[in-house]
C-alpha cells in the first residue's frame, strides 16, 4: 500500500535544502528587530508584524507540495503545479510586510522543482517568469522605500543626507540585485542539470548492467544446454554403442560357450574391447567436464601432455608446434587448451586420419592456432550434425576471435583460429 504522504523527491539533497531554506524563514518570525534596524519602517507601529498568519501559511503550503512532485503527470498538471508555487510566492508579497523578503529563496524552490519536472525549453521559461517577477518585486519594493524628510514618529532617519546619493544608490543595489538573481538562477539551472544528467546516466548504466547480467545468464544457460546436449549425444553415439555391442558380443559367449568353446572365447575377446573404449570415451567425457583442464601447467605443458595421451589411445600421430613467448591469461590458457582437445576429438571420431598438425604461434596482432589433419575431409555446408565444430566457432567467437575451416573430401580439415590481445580490434 502506497503511503501519500511519503516524498517522491528524486534527488533528497534538494528537498533538504528546500526544508532548509524554508525553515530559516520561519525562525525569522520570530527574531525580533531593532527599534533603528533598516526594516523598522516595514512595521507598523501599534499593530505589529502584518498578516504574519497568512505568510506563514504560505512558506508552509510551499513546503508541503513538495513532498509530492508531479513527475510522472501530464504536462498540464506540472504546469499547474508550478503557477501554485508561483502563487505562493507573490502571497508572501501581498501578505508579508518585511515578510516580502522571503520571495526571492521561494521563488528559487519554484525554480528547482521546475528544474526536476520539465526538460530544458520548459526550465528556460519557467526561470524567465521567475526573473521577471524578482524585477518586478523589486521595482516596487525599492518605490516603498522612505525617502528622506520622513517624520521621525515612522522610525530614525535614513543613513543617507541627500536625495541624490539616495537614489543613485537605490539605483545601484537594483542593478546588483538583478545581476546576483540572475546569477544564481543561471547556477541553479546548470547545478539542477548537471544533477539530473548524472542521476539518468547512473540509471541508464544500472539498466545496462542489468540487462548484461540477464543476457550473460542467458547466454550461460544457453551454453549449458548445449554442453548437455553434446555429452549426451557423445554418451549416445560412443558409450552407448560400445556397451550395445558389448551386451550382443556377451549373449554370443553364452550362445556359444558349450557347443564352441573357441567361438565363445573369440565373442569375449571383442566384449572386453568393446568395454574399454566405453571407459575411455567415459574419460574423455570427464575430461573435458574438469574445471581447471590445465592443472597448474602452462599451455605448451598442458598441450604436450594431452597429445601424448592422445596418441597412446588412438594411435594418431600428433606434431604440435607451440611458440609462446609471453604469459597469456589463465581464461585464455583454458579456452585455447579446450579448442584442440575438442579438435582432436573430432579428428579421432570422425576424419580416420593417421596425423594431426597442430601449430600455436604468438603474433604481434594475437594468437593464431592452426590444426590441420590427413583425414577424409568433409564438405562443410553439409556437416548438420557438428556440435564439437560448433563449439570450436563459439568458444572462439566469445573470446573476439575468429574461426576459418576448410576442407573438402579427400583433402582433410584445416582450421585456423585467430584470437586478438585484450583491447585491440580485429
Amino acid at each position: 500500500m502506497s503511503r501519500p504522504f511519503r516524498p517522491n523527491h528524486p534527488f533528497h539533497l534538494l528537498l533538504y535544502l528546500e526544508w532548509i531554506l524554508l525553515g530559516i524563514a520561519l525562525l525569522t518570525f520570530f527574531v525580533p528587530f531593532p527599534r533603528h534596524s533598516f526594516l523598522w519602517p516595514h512595521i507598523v507601529p501599534g499593530r505589529g508584524l502584518k498578516f504574519p498568519l497568512g505568510v506563514l501559511l504560505s512558506i508552509v503550503a510551499l513546503g508541503g507540495v513538495g513532498l509530492r512532485l508531479p513527475i510522472h503527470r501530464s504536462q498540464v498538471v506540472k504546469g499547474l503545479y508550478t503557477g501554485l508555487g508561483l502563487m505562493l510566492c507573490w502571497a508572501t508579497v501581498l501578505m508579508g510586510g518585511r515578510f516580502r523578503e522571503y520571495f526571492t529563496p521561494m521563488l528559487l524552490i519554484v525554480v528547482i522543482r521546475a528544474c526536476l519536472l520539465f526538460p530544458w525549453k520548459q526550465r528556460l521559461i519557467v526561470a524567465s517568469v521567475a526573473y521577471g517577477s524578482f524585477l518586478i518585486r523589486l521595482m516596487s519594493g525599492m518605490q516603498r522605500v522612505r525617502p528622506p524628510g520622513m517624520p521621525r514618529r515612522m522610525g530614525p532617519p535614513p543613513p543617507w543626507r541627500g536625495r541624490g546619493l539616495s537614489q543613485e544608490l537605490l539605483a545601484s543595489l537594483q542593478l546588483r540585485s538583478a545581476l546576483l538573481f540572475g546569477l544564481v538562477l543561471v547556477f541553479v539551472l546548470l547545478m539542477v542539470g548537471a544533477l539530473l544528467t548524472e542521476h539518468r546516466s547512473r540509471a541508464e548504466l544500472a539498466g545496462a548492467n542489468q540487462r548484461l547480467r540477464q543476457y550473460a545468464l542467458m547466454i550461460e544457460n544457453q551454453a549449458t544446454l548445449q554442453e548437455r546436449t553434446r555429452i549426451a549425444r557423445e554418451m549416445h553415439d560412443s558409450v552407448g554403442h560400445s556397451l550395445t555391442a558389448q551386451s550382443i558380443q556377451l549373449e554370443n559367449v553364452e550362445l556359444w560357450m558349450l557347443p564352441d568353446p573357441t567361438k565363445a572365447s573369440d565373442h569375449l575377446t571383442k566384449a572386453r574391447s568393446l568395454g574399454k573404449d566405453a571407459l575411455q570415451s567415459v574419460r574423455h567425457t570427464v575430461a573435458a567436464l574438469r574445471n581447471n583442464p590445465l592443472k597448474g601447467l602452462s599451455l605448451s605443458q598442458a598441450l604436450i601432455k594431452l597429445t601424448q595421451e592422445f596418441e597412446r589411445n588412438t594411435t594418431i600421430r600428433v606434431l604440435l608446434s607451440t611458440h609462446l613467448e609471453t604469459p597469456i591469461s589463465k581464461e585464455m590458457a583454458a579456452a585455447l587448451y579446450r579448442l584442440v582437445q575438442e579438435a582432436l576429438t573430432n579428428v579421432s571420431k570422425h576424419s580416420g586420419a593417421s596425423q594431426v598438425t597442430i601449430n600455436l604461434t604468438e603474433l604481434e596482432a594475437g594468437l593464431s592456432l592452426k590444426m590441420s589433419d590427413n583425414g577424409q575431409g568433409f564438405l562443410p555446408e553439409k556437416n548438420t550434425t557438428g556440435f564439437g565444430l560448433q563449439g570450436m566457432r563459439e568458444r572462439t567467437e566469445a573470446l573476439g576471435g575468429t574461426f576459418e575451416l576448410l576442407s573438402q573430401p579427400q583433402t582433410g580439415c584445416h582450421i585456423h583460429i585467430h584470437i586478438p590481445r585484450v583491447g585491440e580490434q580485429l
